[in-house]
Formats: C-alpha cells, sequence, structure tokens
C-alpha cells in the first residue's frame, strides 16, 4: 500500500513530541526494537553534560553512543573557511520523533558543514558495516528543499578527484566509500541506496556506479515553510542491501517503487561498458570492440539465464529480433535462422533495472581505522565540494540486516501514526 504524506495528519503543530515523553517513547521503539538495529539519531538524545552532542539510540548494553560531531570538511581537507559548530545546523523544534536539523544552502564555497562520527569512534563497531555477506538498512527522515546528492552514510568520495574547476586539496585521500543513502543522483528526488565493493570508482569509471533509485520521488520543499506544510510533507528515504539476492533496493515512504533506464548506452555508458566487456569476453580471442585490459572484477554480469518476457521488435526473412527481459537487465537480441531453427548472432544491452539493483560484491572493507571514512549526516566528503542536499533530517536510523517491506512501512508510518498525532496536538 502506498503511503501519502499529504493524506496523513499534520503533527507536532503546537509542542515539541519530547515534551509527552510515552508518546516520544512510543515513536522511538518502533525503530530500536526492530530486529537489526544498530543505532538511531533523533536529534533529541544529547549528552547530559559538556558540549551536549547528538547521540544515538543504541541496543541496550551497547556503551557506543555515537555522539556527532560538527565540522567543515573544506577546513580540514583544502585548509580554508571557519570551523563549524552545532550553531550551524539550526533546530525545527519537532519533527518525526520530536526534533529535526536544517541542512542549508551555503553560500560561502569554503563551507561545508556536516554531523559526523569520526573513523576513530566508529571503526569495527556495529556502525562500521563491511565485507562479504554483510547486509545493511539505512533511513533517513527528512524533508528535501533541494538537491540531490548525500543523506547520511559512511562515505568518503575521496579528495583525490581532479575536477575541472576547483582547487587542489592540501589533504589527499582516495575514496574510502562503504554505504551511503542519497536524495536522488541519477534523479533529483528519488531515494538513492549507493554501494562500493572498493571505496573507490566502479566499472573503469571515475566514479561509484552501484546505486538504486526509486521511480518515486520526494517533493522539494522550502525548508522555512509554514509549520503544516512542513509537518505533511516529511518523506522517508531509505536502502536496503541483502547480500543473499544481491540486491540493492531503494524505498521512498516505504515503497520500493521499480525503476528502469532505457537507452543505457547513451544515459549510463559506464554501465553499458561493463556488460559489453563482459559479453565481449565470453568468447575465446580478442573481438572487435573488446579492451583486453578491462578489469573482469569490474564486468556487470547480471543473471540472464530465463528471459522474463520476450517481445518480438522486428521479424522479417532470415532475421528476427527480440528484447527479452531479465531480472535486472533488458537485451536486444538479433536472431537469423540456421536451417528450421533461429540463432542467436548477437545481443546488446539495452535497458538495467536501476530498483532493484543488482550487486555481487561485499561492502568494501578500509585496511584500518586510519584510511577509513567517519559516518556523516547532511553531506560527505568529496572533491566538487557542491552545496548537495538542503533541508531538514529528523532521524537517521541504521540496521546490520535487511528490513522485509513489511518492516520498511513500519518504520515508514513511524512519528506518523494518527492515534500519536491527535495526542501530541492537544
Amino acid at each position: 500500500m502506498r503511503f501519502c504524506a499529504a493524506c496523513v495528519a499534520a503533527v507536532l503543530l503546537t509542542q515539541p513530541l519530547w515534551a509527552d515523553p510515552p508518546a516520544y517513547r512510543a515513536r522511538v521503539a518502533v525503530v530500536v526494537r526492530t530486529p537489526g538495529f544498530v543505532a538511531f539519531w533523533d536529534f533529541v538524545k544529547r549528552e547530559p553534560d559538556g558540549a551536549k552532542r547528538f547521540l544515538a539510540h543504541v541496543p541496550a548494553g551497547a556503551r557506543n553512543e555515537f555522539p556527532l560531531d560538527a565540522g567543515n570538511y573544506v577546513r580540514d581537507y583544502w585548509g580554508a573557511g571557519r570551523a563549524a559548530t552545532y550553531d550551524d545546523f539550526p533546530l525545527l523544534g519537532r519533527g518525526p520523533f520530536g526534533q529535526a536539523v536544517r541542512v542549508r544552502q551555503e553560500t560561502d564555497a569554503d563551507f561545508r558543514p556536516f554531523l559526523f562520527v569520526p573513523r576513530s569512534r566508529l571503526h569495527d563497531s556495529p556502525l562500521d558495516i563491511k565485507g562479504e555477506g554483510k547486509a545493511v538498512t539505512l533511513i533517513v527522515w527528512a524533508i528535501r528543499e533541494r538537491g540531490n546528492h548525500a543523506l547520511a552514510g559512511i562515505w568518503h568520495e575521496g579528495t583525490d578527484l581532479k575536477q575541472e574547476s576547483g582547487v587542489a586539496a592540501t589533504r589527499v585521500e582516495r575514496g574510502q566509500r562503504q554505504y551511503a543513502l542519497f536524495a536522488g543522483l541519477n534523479v533529483e528526488g528519488a531515494a538513492c541506496g549507493h554501494l562500493s565493493e572498493n571505496g573507490a570508482s566502479s566499472f573503469a569509471y571515475r566514479y561509484a556506479m552501484h546505486k538504486s533509485n526509486t521511480l518515486d520521488l520526494s517533493p522539494a520543499i522550502p525548508a522555512d515553510s509554514l509549520p503544516e506544510l512542513l509537518n505533511a510533507n516529511w518523506q522517508v528515504f531509505a536502502m536496503t542491501f541483502d547480500p543473499d539476492k544481491r540486491e540493492l533496493t531503494a524505498w521512498l515512504n516505504g515503497l520500493a517503487s521499480e525503476r528502469w533506464q532505457d537507452d543505457v548506452k547513451t544515459k549510463l555508458q559506464p554501465v553499458y561498458n561493463a556488460w559489453r566487456q563482459g559479453e565481449l569476453r565470453k568468447t575465446p580471442g580478442i573481438q572487435p570492440g573488446e579492451d583486453p585490459s578491462y578489469p573482469a572484477d569490474q564486468f556487470y554480469s547480471p543473471p540472464e539465464d530465463a528471459p522474463v518476457s520476450v517481445k518480438v521488435l522486428s521479424e522479417s526473412g532470415n532475421e528476427r529480433v527480440e528484447l527479452r527481459e531479465y531480472r535486472y537487465t533488458r537485451v536486444e537480441v538479433t536472431l537469423r535462422k540456421d536451417g528450421a531453427a533461429w540463432a542467436a548472432a548477437g545481443r546488446d544491452l539495452a535497458a538495467v533495472r536501476l530498483n532493484p539493483w543488482w550487486y555481487p560484491h561485499g561492502i568494501y572493507t578500509p585496511p584500518d581505522a586510519m584510511s577509513g571514512g567517519p559516518f556523516t549526516i547532511g553531506r560527505v566528503i568529496h572533491s566538487s565540494r557542491s552545496v548537495g542536499f538542503t533541508g531538514w533530517i529528523g532521524g537517521v536510523a541504521v540496521f546490520d540486516r535487511a528490513l522485509s517491506a513489511r518492516e520498511m512501512a513500519q518504520l515508514a508510518a513511524a512519528g506518523r501514526d494518527a492515534t500519536l498525532a491527535r495526542k501530541d496536538a492537544k
């Protein structure tokens, strides 16, 4: 069933949720009692003393509450700009769980603030999800004002990529990508899950390309809108990775809407080339168009055994062209008659499935705490230093398993329960 944010009663109009402890605890419990729960920042829980940084809810008995620091990665890696503080993240005073932080449209090119858990405080912890056979679910409750970039995750894109314009970093590091959730990337406003097997690039391309996108899109809502509009437009961005199915799935408001990308040769050329090189390598000898130096571990070769459907595109005389749809690809197959039978004479990739996305790898494992990336909220470290996502973030949750469709629907509804909404508004 589709989740319609506009159809749900507006919440938290008159008081913050944490002013009503039973209602607050009930909503948080929906998250922390979900099996596989690792950490949940609701921006209400804070250190009792000292800096009073935001803390994560963690499983019973866990000691690491992953306090969030404020940082400006331009200052850290380019040596420019001022230091960031919590004052750079205005509070809304309400949200799905009672509070939210704002990621603003910064105009200073040397100021890109984010909230983060340093690598030194997360390395080898439950938050540091990595390796073969490891699953992950990441959920972010947010209102998107604009942008299509990072919401949260461990996704240090590196400062070693040369940009067409910009200043070279003074602190150069390769990418340390693991898992992260974005507000679109391929398609602005979609929920986009991203994974990396090597921390750096994929498909012999400069950027990481293993990502899924929902068909459904989040609306663009001005961050300074009236309370009624903000309250009605919280979106639940999420991603799951199931290593048994080898599927990376993006979710928006509890729905994993299917998305395909046609004209892949033009619109996703690195993916097309990765598929094509794998296809050519199947035939002994060097084939026309084959690159013998292309790394085999970067082929894009999802299973294409039995087609889900077959559509005849054209047929004349001794030639027929079919479009065969598989789980993750659509392949145009040219057949020619060999006596009374048809035999395949050529194959070409026509489309790829962007949701779910076939991902046959493990999650990148940094060699040590000195080389891994931090867990960041609001932005990630990257060479282009663009503003990225802007808007409100009202919750970030991590799980070490791929949650089911039913669980995703439950968490998408968390903070929107009509009974609690009426109680909050009293």
